[in-house]
């Protein structure tokens, strides 16, 4: 009889192959994936070698070891004076073997585990820089699920093919000619009779892999409706929304009701995989039967040794693992290569913000921007996305119309510039130029003299601070957050810019002070003390130029005087970019620009636009007719 454990670890790879079989489908992967590939090993080519190394010298023990066995048998029932001392020689033999695989296996494992991780690391650490470096259109896009499932899944999907598919195939491969050529020196009428029954094993196998895949693709696709659910109400804002307009009832219903379904497939699949396991078993059993009755009659016949037919069973367990293997290598080699290919798919979409190899640095403390002609469209989806990352089957290809039409104005060192105009008239687009969130079209922007495209990124990043409506704080403390602006900062320097932030003595009445989580997206903290702690950071950072991105838009009136006067602090001798939703909050500009449909229609002071009776004008007084607000000053 099989070893049971080896038999189910083959029920196991059967049932998995097949699952994957149904996914791949009849894709196909290119030459050119398969050599790329080959690229990620060549840094562990020594290693690779060693292992498979190993892997051959294992599989010639697991041949050696029931041989071995089948001598000992038959020194026992054919006795002779020195019959003892063989028995002993052998059974050393066999041990000695054991303790050498035993070893070699631990060997194989590690050389598994480094090779495996080390590309792990490789592809993920490369992935992520490269994910990060996109324009923002990507991230808007992109299901972040899927993405993640590409630093995840894939990843380790891909790493499979040097550790497990690599060391399988090449371990089933060798052992399978090694146990045959030895079966059939050993009895070839035995061995011939032993492979018939495979395809009863293999035939119904694959039939049962076939319900097994369809089932397996209903779990997978019903677990990831849990999960998007769960996702979508388990976040701060989905559970708010929830609490406020949903009934718990009907979503547990509607929860349960697809758990319940897995529940079924669960029990469904685990009864094939029983009816296949025990099938499997029979199918072996019936082989050693067939084994010891058959070579048992040669063996009576004195046509074969005693031992030579313990040596055939205990080889026949070794053959069933391997044919099953070789049979799904095609398989696990695809799914490899697949994981490779959708690695490959996003390493391969260029990034639209790249730094020049012959970029400078903007020199510090320049604080002069201008917009020359700028024109502005946002790309199309096909140019800054995938559609397997949007769960879509093609991506539109058609180009927007431009959101900016030949904006050219100058913001000189230490002034402040407001953007107004209607909702979509190009107001944060044109600021989020500056940094190169977006690049131009057409035109160019200049931070101190110099075409931000022709900047080093790094040296743009320290001339801009930017704050935002929504100020994003990560799911860590509060000094975390402010170190990400600065991270060699002293905690007295996180003070003294908490309190110019006008947020220093909420911090120091938190029992943990700046070792206090802040929360997911910062929801421990009011709008305007997270605005206020984002201040923080940018003072901390201490940019000479600040772009405002309506910061204060969604505050009520008592954030918006305390993150006012944190932003009078935050703007006290440098270049201000403020869009502004909120025309009162900009009447101390030194200077207004008015942009209607992506063009600049008026600029000037308040007063002189005021006068001018225009489209500024007619905001202003809709705005004033409703509310007025506190005033951002320059301070100087």
């Amino acid at each position: 009889m099989g070893h049971p454990g080896g038999l189910m670890h083959v029920g196991w790879s059967m049932r998995s192959s097949m699952r994957r079989r149904d996914e791949l489908g009849d894709r196909r992967v290119s030459r050119q994936t398969a050599l790329r590939m080959l690229r990620y090993a060549r840094p562990y080519a020594a290693m690779i070698g060693l292992f498979l190394l190993v892997v051959v010298i294992t599989s010639g023990i697991a041949v050696a070891t029931p041989v071995l066995a089948g001598s000992v048998v038959n020194e026992i029932s054919n006795p002779s004076e020195r019959a003892g001392r063989v028995v002993v020689t052998i059974a050393g033999l066999i041990a000695g073997l054991a303790v050498l695989d035993a070893a070699l296996s631990i060997g194989q494992r590690w050389l598994s585990a480094r090779i495996g991780e080390g590309i792990i690391y490789d592809l993920r650490t490369q992935v992520y820089d490269h994910v990060q470096r996109m324009p923002l259109q990507f991230f808007t896009r992109t299901q972040t699920g899927a993405l993640v499932s590409r630093l995840n899944n894939d990843v380790i999907g891909a790493q499979q093919a040097f550790t497990s598919t690599l060391s399988g195939t090449v371990g089933s491969l060798i052992s399978l000619v090694l146990t045959v050529g030895v079966m059939v020196s050993l009895s070839w009428q035995v061995t011939v009779l032993s492979l018939l029954l495979v395809p009863a094993f293999l035939l119904p196998a694959r039939l049962v892999g076939v319900r097994v895949a369809k089932l397996t693709r209903e779990s997978y696709q019903l677990n990831a409706a849990m999960n998007t659910t769960m996702t979508e109400r388990f976040g701060v804002a989905g559970a708010l929304l929830v609490k406020l307009f949903g009934r718990p009832e009907v979503e547990a219903e509607r929860f349960a009701g697809r758990a319940a379904r897995v529940r079924d497939i669960g029990v469904r699949r685990a009864m094939y995989g029983a009816f296949f396991l025990v099938g499997l078993m029979l199918v072996a059993s019936l082989a050693a039967a067939l084994t010891y009755g058959v070579g048992g009659s040669l063996a009576v016949a004195g046509t074969i040794q005693p031992g030579t037919v313990v040596s055939l069973a205990l080889l026949l367990t070794r053959l069933y693992g391997p044919i099953t293997a070789l049979s799904n290598a095609r398989i696990d080699i695809m799914s490899a290569l697949v994981s490779f290919e959708r690695v490959f798919e996003v390493l391969d979409l260029a990034p639209a913000i790249a730094e020049k190899p012959n970029a400078v640095d903007i020199p510090k403390g320049a604080a002069t921007i201008e917009f020359r002609d700028v024109h502005f469209r946002y790309p199309s989806a096909a140019e800054v996305s995938l559609a397997s990352l949007e769960d879509v089957s093609t991506l539109d290809r058609k180009v927007s119309d431009p959101v900016l039409r030949g904006v050219s104005f100058t913001v000189q060192p230490g002034q402040l510039v407001a953007l107004v105009g209607p909702s979509g008239a190009g107001k944060s687009t044109t600021a989020m130029l500056v940094p190169r969130i977006h690049d131009v079209t057409a035109g160019a922007v200049l931070v101190g003299g110099i075409d931000v495209r022709d900047a080093t990124l790094q040296s743009l990043r320290d001339a801009i601070g930017v704050v935002t409506q929504d100020a994003h704080l990560f799911h860590e403390t509060i000094a975390e957050n402010l170190r990400y602006a600065r991270p060699d900062a002293t905690d007295e320097e996180l003070w003294q810019a908490l309190d110019r932030a006008q947020i220093g003595d909420l911090v120091r009445s938190l029992p943990d002070g700046l070792s206090t989580v802040v929360g997911e997206r910062g929801y421990r903290f009011s709008g305007g003390e997270k605005q206020r702690i984002a201040i923080a950071r940018l003072l901390l950072k201490s940019p000479s130029i600040v772009i405002l991105d309506e910061a204060t838009a969604h505050l009520d009136s008592e954030s918006e005087a305390a993150v006012q006067r944190a932003l009078t602090e935050a703007l006290v001798g440098r270049t201000a970019l403020v869009i502004a939703h909120r025309l009162s909050t900009v009447r101390a500009a030194d200077q207004i620009v008015v942009l209607d449909h992506g063009v600049v229609v008026e600029r000037g002071t308040h007063e002189e636009l005021v006068a001018q009776g225009g489209l500024y004008a007619d905001l202003y007084r809709t705005q004033f007719a409703v509310v007025d607000s506190p005033s951002v000053t320059t301070g100087r």
